[in-house]
């Protein structure tokens, strides 16, 4: 069966967003493809921000839907460009081209989906949004979607675990280790995005265009780590990989 490109993702509200993401969501399930893994996890975030910008969780909500939707977009432009044998940034097409391998397991999917977007994507969607303004404005409402991402380690966990039944014995062993290292990592992560956004915004549009190419050779160069850490992990990895279930589309129904 073969597949024709999703075109025309681009965003202009958060609800936009989500649609977008169900598109993707939808002709991954339909086309077994893999790509709709990190889409999948991704939607269930950005449902999570526009109940906190509904909620009055943000002290500006008009601009965090606006963060979101920058930021979304250059996900699903990437996603488009890719479709269209154009090119993304390499993280991306590093992400993308991972997802029709059948070695990686579905966490390193997952994984490398966040190394493409938010080690480069969330700090240029920051620079961006507050392009003419101070960039500090911004950091309180930046940082409380990590208590968001938090929330969610939980659920995910539980979702992998139906994907890879073992998980269940390895969580219960490790107690409340994995979740902390899990919020450590995040919060590490997130760091590193807005150290992003303060760098870009004290250059001009030439200038931010070579940092962030820059970067995304960095970027790229720490996704090839997750996809490939080591023999001695790389064998565990196997067995998980074998141990998982087959089906794409379940999995992805698993991850929404």
């Amino acid at each position: 069966m073969t597949s024709d490109p999703i075109v025309n993702l681009r965003a202009r509200t958060i609800d936009e967003v989500i649609q977008s993401l169900d598109r993707i969501i939808a002709w991954s399930k339909e086309y077994k493809k893999r790509l709709g893994y990190f889409a999948a996890l991704y939607r269930k975030v950005t449902v999570q921000v526009r109940e906190g910008i509904r909620n009055g969780l943000f002290d500006d909500g008009d601009r965090m839907e606006r963060l979101d939707v920058i930021f979304a977009n250059r996900y699903l432009t990437a996603f488009e460009q890719y479709q269209t044998l154009q090119e993304p940034t390499l993280s991306w097409k590093l992400a993308f081209d991972t997802t029709t391998r059948w070695p990686p397991i579905v966490l390193q999917h997952l994984l490398i989906g966040m190394n493409a977007h938010i080690d480069l994507d969330l700090g240029v969607a920051a620079a961006e949004t507050m392009r003419g303004q101070e960039l500090s404005i911004l950091k309180e409402d930046f940082f409380k979607i990590n208590d968001i991402l938090i929330s969610l380690v939980n659920e995910v966990q539980v979702e992998l675990a139906k994907v890879w039944p073992l998980l269940r014995l390895l969580d219960t062993f490790a107690g409340e280790a994995d979740e902390a290292l899990a919020r450590f990592g995040m919060k590490l992560t997130r760091g590193h995005a807005w150290q992003t956004a303060e760098a870009l915004s004290n250059l001009s549009p030439e200038g931010q265009a070579l940092k962030i190419g820059e970067l995304d050779q960095k970027i790229a160069a720490l996704g090839k780590k997750i996809l490939n850490p080591g023999y001695v992990i790389r064998l565990v990895l196997m067995i998980i990989r074998i141990g998982e279930i087959r089906s794409v589309a379940r999995i992805i129904r698993i991850l929404e």
